[in-house]
């Protein structure tokens, strides 16, 4: 190798790294850690009113639902979906007692959501969002988007809980 190759190379512009993928920015075909459980993303929602995803996780038959929201710190909750339906004729309540539970509304907020791949809403478009707690830290969701609903239970999770294992 030549004095000046050598020279040159000292001074070239070397690539830069790829970014390390977030667990914001992971879309379908990515793999995530949840718990000890691998599941791969078939799914993802944007709120992009809010730095928030949901994503559609798949582990086998079983889908779970992934909702991360960055705030002063990022909060993960895990969700299934819930098989039922709603009799209310004057809207959402502030309380909603389900399996000897009091979920209690925590927010309720409307935005403009963008889909990838197998979500339950596969159009992008405005979505209301009823999020309950109950005492036992519970959470209970209810989405609205096209004249549909949408009902999950789930728990947070904690962080390091948390992992993307391979994103595409």
């Amino acid at each position: 190798m030549s004095l000046f190759k050598r020279i040159h190379g000292l001074f070239a512009k070397h690539e830069p790294l790829p970014a390390e993928r977030s667990i914001l920015t992971v879309g379908p075909g990515d793999v995530v850690e949840v718990s000890l459980v691998t599941y791969q993303v078939t799914g993802r929602t944007r709120n992009v009113s809010r730095n928030a995803v949901m994503l559609t996780l798949q582990d086998g038959h079983q889908i779970r639902y992934l909702y991360i929201e960055e705030r002063e710190q990022v909060v993960y909750q895990l969700y299934s979906a819930i098989d039922g339906r709603l009799d209310f004729d004057d809207g959402v309540p502030t309380t909603i007692e389900m399996d000897g539970v009091a979920y209690h509304l925590e927010e309720h907020y409307t935005g403009h959501v963008t889909a990838q791949g197998k979500t339950p809403f596969p159009s992008s478009g405005e979505q209301h969002i009823w999020q309950f707690q109950s005492d036992q830290r519970h959470l209970l969701r209810i989405e609205w988007q096209d004249g549909r609903f949408m009902l999950y239970e789930g728990e947070f999770v904690l962080p390091a809980d948390v992992q993307v294992l391979r994103g595409t």
